[in-house]
């Protein structure tokens, strides 16, 4: 299964939350850490900072921290997640029309 593409896909945007992550920073532009938590209803903060940082990781999302005080931190799309947002999209097209 390593040598399968869609299952290294799968790494980096499975999960229960990383792809709520993704369209939310998509919609919304840079994001403050706690206005994303509100906007996903339910997920703890170990497991949105797990996944932030993990997005990070891969590419995915840019963390931009501000020197002020307090210091604000932001969170973006990625070129890399605008490419994959049509991907997203069409996945969920495809539900739809099950």
């Amino acid at each position: 299964m390593d040598a399968c593409p869609l299952n290294r896909a799968l790494e980096l945007i499975g999960g229960k939350w990383k792809m709520q992550i993704l369209c939310s920073l998509h919609n919304n532009g840079p994001t403050r850490y706690n206005r994303l938590k509100k906007s996903l209803d339910g997920v703890s903060n170990t497991v949105l900072a797990n996944a932030l940082r993990e997005l990070e990781s891969d590419g995915l999302i840019l963390r931009r921290e501000y020197l002020e005080v307090p210091v604000r931190v932001e969170y973006q799309a990625t070129r890399r997640c605008e490419q994959l947002i049509p991907i997203l999209d069409a996945l969920g097209n495809w539900s739809i029309a099950l």
